[in-house]
Order: structure tokens, then sequence, then C-alpha cells
């Protein structure tokens, strides 16, 4: 590593130091922290990173499993709103999963995203019908590659045992990351990877980012799984085996796994689902790489909730999602009639996640109350 990687390494463990990490009381077993990662980019500068730890509370070093989210289907203000409240526990369950097996899972905000430094950069250019995503990928690329050179200087890591596992505009970033196969990296998990969508089942010039998948696919040399769900609204099933396709096609080593589908739209399974839904494929895949799949340590359920009545089949599954969301920040609204909207993440406090149930309950339903926050059953 040059200079610029080492100096980096020093700051965060010395932002570590600053903030020693504990036990965390409401996930025992294991170390749960926030922190602001130093990273360098390609032109030389320097940012911040929001980031979240959760690894196995004993000595020694893991593989690492670097989570990266994916954007909200938004526009103007709104789009730039709902960026700022995301943060690093949208994908708390998944990193859960990864520190269960043995793995440190860190799971970052790009810049722009959350409280990450640096100006957002991925903004689409041309029309719907002429999309530029390989340049985005390729920015948002920066930040995951920096964030490994990063990690991998930290004494609890394995350096070359690092698996980049991305999530919508996430994994298409890790797929675009793949493309430059950055030291360390021994796998790709892409759930739902794409860019573009517009509305329901609507992407902007799909042959535009099947092109550019391909484009990837010429130089990634890094084993990868593709996940997605039957009933993906984001990223359609169709498009993405399109996308694999042309990845696979230019020479790139890949695996392509398609999943029943779930709840009403499959693109957030990997966000709001459990574990069990897609960790049998991944457990195969990462067996292929010599990489821990056993349980390490169990994690207690959380406290349940009684369903309301009624529901539809949807919403009961939500609502058992909901419940099994390891965050007090979170927002369950419901109609008399059955019909739901469930916030479980990219929501920083809970009078966000109330509101935002709220305004996508009325939305579609009109007439909706709060049921529960948090925890627990909403007051009033």
């Amino acid at each position: 590593m040059g200079r610029p990687f080492r100096a980096i390494a020093l700051l965060a463990l010395l932002a570590l130091l600053a903030s020693p990490a504990e036990a965390d009381s409401v996930l025992p077993g294991f170390v749960h922290e926030n922190l602001m990662l130093p990273v360098a980019l390609a032109d030389g500068s320097r940012v911040r990173l929001e980031a979240m730890v959760i690894r196995p509370d004993r000595s020694g070093r893991f593989p690492l499993a670097l989570l990266v989210h994916g954007t909200v289907r938004a526009t103007g203000q709104m789009l730039r709103s709902a960026m700022a409240q995301q943060s690093p526990t949208d994908l708390i369950n998944a990193a859960i999963a990864f520190a269960q097996h043995g793995y440190a899972a860190v799971s970052i905000m790009r810049r722009g995203f959350g409280r990450s430094e640096g100006q957002f950069a991925e903004t689409l250019s041309g029309t719907c019908n002429n999309r530029d995503y390989l340049a985005v990928g390729q920015i948002a690329a920066e930040d995951v590659t920096g964030a490994v050179a990063t990690l991998r200087g930290e004494v609890w890591a394995d350096p070359d045992r690092v698996l980049l596992v991305g999530h919508s505009t996430g994994g298409f970033a890790v797929t675009a990351a793949a493309a430059t196969n950055p030291a360390g990296v021994v796998g790709i998990l892409n759930f739902a990877g794409g860019h573009g969508s517009a509305g329901p089942d609507l992407v902007c010039s799909p042959n535009n980012i099947v092109e550019d998948a391909g484009i990837f696919g010429r130089s990634a040399k890094v084993p990868a799984l593709w996940i997605n769900s039957e009933n993906d609204h984001y990223i359609p099933a169709a498009l993405g085996r399109r996308m694999f396709e042309a990845y696979v096609a230019s020479g790139a080593p890949g695996q392509l796994k398609v999943l029943p589908p779930f709840g009403v739209d499959g693109h957030p399974m990997v966000v709001m689902g459990p574990a069990e839904l897609w960790w049998p494929s991944v457990e195969t895949f990462l067996n292929g790489l010599h990489l821990p799949t056993s349980m390490v340590a169990e994690v207690a359920p959380m406290a349940p909730i009684p369903a309301p009545t009624p529901l539809n089949a949807a919403c009961s599954s939500y609502f058992e999602y909901y419940v099994g969301a390891r965050t007090e920040v979170k927002a369950f609204a419901w109609n008399r009639e059955g019909h739901c909207s469930s916030v479980t993440s990219a929501q920083r406090t809970t009078e966000g996640a109330k509101a935002e149930a709220m305004r996508l309950c009325v939305a579609a339903w009109k007439d909706c109350s709060l049921y529960a926050v948090g925890q627990a059953l909403a007051s009033g």
C-alpha cells in the first residue's frame, strides 16, 4: 500500500480509539459500533463515510463483509431529503446475519447519503431514454474500493478475505467495483443490483444498463452471486437476468439465483426480510469460496407484538418482518380494511419513521392510523 492508504488506516484506528468499542446489550456476543470511516478517492481527495460495524465480541481477525445500500426512488428535493435520512442501519438485518456467521460486517453510506462527507455525485445524466449508468457506477465504486482499502488495515479484519455485498444501486456499485478487482476481495454478492427505476416495473434505458453490466464483466475476475426476486418491481427479474447474462458473456465469473416472490415487491427482500430467505443461496456460494458459514452466535428474537386484525396476506408478512427488525426507529401504519405500510429503514428518528409510515399508508389507502412504533403498540 502507498503512503496515503497507510495514513488513512491510521486515521481509522485513531477514530476507533476515540470511541472504544463495547459489547452491545441488544446484541449480546457482538460488538456494535458506529464510526466515520476515512477513505481516499481516485483524485487523491479524502472523505469520511458514515459506517456501522457489527462483529463477534472476541479477539482475532474476521472475514470482512462490506454492505452497500440502495437509493430511494424519488427525484429533486424529495430524493435529497430521503438520502439524508438513510443510515447504515438500513442493512442491519443482513449485517447481523453475516456477523452471526463469523464476519465483521460493515455497512457504509456512500458520499451524499446519511452523514457521509462529500458531494452526491451519482446523479444520472441524459433523458430516461438515454441514461448513462456507467459513470455513476464507477463513481459509487470509488467509495466501495476506498472503504475496502481502509478497512483492510483494521486489527479485527482479515485483509485477504473481503466480501462485497450490495443492494439495488449498492449492488450496481459492488459490480462496478468488481471490475477493478480490489485487493483482498474474494467474492461479490449482488442483491437486486441495478439503477434507473422510474416507477413500478419501469427502468429507464434498460438496454444501456445491460450494456454497462457487460462492460463491468470484461475485467472482473472475482466470483459473483447475483440474487433477484421473481416479483421485484424496481429491477424486474427479466432485466436482472439480461444484465447477468451480459456480465458473464463478457468473461466474468458469476452465478444467478432467482428467489420466489417476497411480499408485494421483492426488491427490499434483503432489507426487510429474514435472512432465512436468502442465506441458503449465499451459504452455497460462500462454501465454494472457503469462507465461513457456521453459526458462531445466536441472536434472541425480538419481543413479540400482537398483530392487528384484519391484515391482508402481504401485510401479515410485512408485520412479521416489522416485529423482527432490530431497530427502535420503525413504525407500522394500517387501516381497518387490512392494508398497511411498514417503515423499518431509511429513517433516523422515531418521529421520521412515524411520519413516513403514515404518509405512505394515507397516500395508498386514505384512512390510516399508527399501530406500532418501535417494539411497542402505538399510544393513543
